[in-house]
């Protein structure tokens, strides 16, 4: 009796996961570049931690990882899914694309979307805590009795003066600074310990600017994140929808989560300060 109780529960199971395939299918039939086809951009090169090794046919890295899932919900198995590259500008010009859709760290702003079309977010920039390797060697840890402790320096120009309060409450008053160029100046120079950015911001100071930069960790983002990343569709593509669709599952199932925890907490080194 159990096992043809399970052999039923299985049964229907296929049948629904088939019919939630073939609706996804429906949603994005006729709407693609190609047909069958799910035509995927990002720049060229695509760094880390978006794109490992710059292939984003590895599906390696936070948005080679989300593309495929997008696409697997979306009816798209990964041997139907094609990469293309643009510039970083080039994408978002008014006019046609040569892409279904395109990612690659777009910030979803009121300017840009009037020659294009945003998805919903797949991605809230979390605030991130940047030192040097020194720091960290003095004892730095990503918790707070130990972030409180250091000397902060903020640009005035960002959201940070206002967030480090309520995130840290450091124990001395943060410096400010002009910009974002000062403060990586002042935290070469020795003058502060410790900064707090958008974590791309963070990533691509820490291995660019810095000669011995570490991103110590990152503090869950809120609804409230000033920085949201979006899918990048041509005007008006009706296959907006289908991904917004697909993004809708993947956040409530925890799949988005799950991807972000593995590339931008794990592989980056910046865990989640609790």
């Amino acid at each position: 009796m159990t096992s043809a109780k399970l052999t039923l529960s299985a049964a229907v199971a296929l049948v629904l996961g088939a019919g939630a395939a073939s609706a996804q299918n429906d949603c994005a039939a006729g709407k693609t570049l190609k047909e069958g086809v799910l035509t995927v951009a990002t720049g060229n090169p695509a760094y880390f931690p978006w794109v490992i090794d710059n292939d984003p046919t590895s599906g390696k890295g936070f948005e080679a990882a989300v593309a495929y899932a997008i696409a697997e919900r979306m009816g798209f198995a990964a041997d139907k899914v094609e990469w293309t590259s643009t510039t970083f500008d080039q994408a978002i010009q008014p006019g046609p694309k040569e892409f279904d859709f395109n990612l690659q760290q777009y910030s979803i702003t009121p300017e840009r979307e009037q020659t294009v079309d945003f998805s919903d977010p797949y991605y809230a920039a979390a605030q991130a805590v940047l030192v040097r390797k020194p720091t960290v060697d003095a004892g730095a840890t990503p918790e707070l009795a130990a972030l409180k402790a250091l000397k902060w320096g903020l640009a005035a120009g960002t959201t940070a003066p206002a967030l480090i309060g309520g995130l840290v409450g450091p124990e001395a008053e943060p410096m400010l600074y002009e910009d974002t160029a000062d403060v990586s100046e002042a935290l070469k120079a020795g003058q502060i310990d410790a900064t707090l950015m958008d974590l791309p911001s963070a990533l691509y100071t820490a291995a660019a600017v810095l000669d011995d930069g570490v991103v110590l960790g990152q503090f869950p983002a809120g609804a409230d994140a000033s920085d949201k990343f979006g899918l990048v569709f041509a005007d008006g593509n009706p296959l907006r929808d289908c991904a917004n669709a697909a993004l809708a599952e993947m956040t409530a199932d925890g799949t988005l989560a799950k991807i972000e925890a593995e590339w931008l907490a794990d592989a980056t080194g910046a865990p989640v300060i609790k």
